[in-house]
């Protein structure tokens, strides 16, 4: 197995930065996986990030991104209606706001699947970082709020391929409800789960149903051991956390 080592390197914001090459570990999947896929070979990174819209998720991507090229990483992102199998056809169909709970999660799971196999596996085949914006945990969080089978739940997701290592940017509701607003001026109707009729008020639904995805969130955490991030801080603080959190995985402390 490689061997890690360290180089100092200047980097956006982090001048004189240690950076180090990635130590090649093991990959698991949560289930069966995909047939034929051998894990010894996924020698890139997977990194995700989760959090709700408002958590600030797009700009630490984006910071992180950064970060990892100027420092001679190859980089690939992929997130949530990225595929090119059914992303367009998933976006038309939730403008009716009519899909069925079960509909839905399969649409989300087929658009998972396409970016797995054609574009997660052979990034990390190839040694990439690969920064997922959001992954499985905020699609199954999803279905476990609208009361969808959790046996059924993690047997649709056991193609997944664990990551390297996951942070779910955690936000108080009415800060994201704040942050949201001053944003795109609206709530989105799926983000405020209008479908599940916990509120006729879109506002009070959206900080109903965000409440509920904390919570299931913080549940999750203790099956996936995923890192939950202060995400009411600063972005500097955060992405200092992050940086700090990811050399850990790069060098296989973590």
């Amino acid at each position: 197995m490689p061997r890690s080592h360290s180089r100092k390197t200047r980097t956006p914001g982090h001048v004189g930065a240690s950076v180090l090459v990635p130590k090649v570990t093991p990959k698991r999947f949560y289930g069966q996986g995909i047939p034929g896929v051998d894990s010894d070979s996924l020698t890139g990174k997977l990194i995700v990030v989760e959090g709700a819209d408002g958590s600030g998720r797009s700009t630490q991507i984006a910071r992180l991104v950064q970060w990892l090229e100027a420092t001679g990483h190859h980089t690939i992102q992929v997130g949530l209606k990225r595929s090119t199998l059914v992303s367009e056809e998933l976006e038309q169909a939730q403008q009716g706001n009519i899909l069925s709970r079960t509909t839905l999660s399969l649409f989300y799971a087929t658009d998972f699947a396409d970016q797995l196999e054609n574009t997660i596996l052979p990034a990390l085949r190839a040694g990439s970082m690969v920064i997922a914006d959001r992954y499985i945990y905020t699609l199954m969080v999803r279905d476990l709020v609208r009361g969808v089978d959790e046996t059924w739940i993690r047997n649709l997701y056991g193609i997944a391929l664990a990551p390297d290592a996951v942070f779910y940017l955690e936000v108080r509701p009415d800060l994201l409800v704040q942050r949201v607003f001053a944003k795109n001026q609206s709530l989105d109707y799926w983000e405020s789960g209008m479908d599940l009729g916990l509120s006729r008020d879109m506002f009070d639904s959206f900080l109903r149903y965000q409440a509920l995805m904390r919570d299931t969130f913080r549940r999750l955490q203790q099956t996936y051991g995923f890192d939950i991030i202060d995400a009411e801080r600063t972005p500097d603080e955060i992405n200092h956390e992050l940086q700090r959190r990811i050399e850990a995985v790069l060098s296989g402390r973590d």
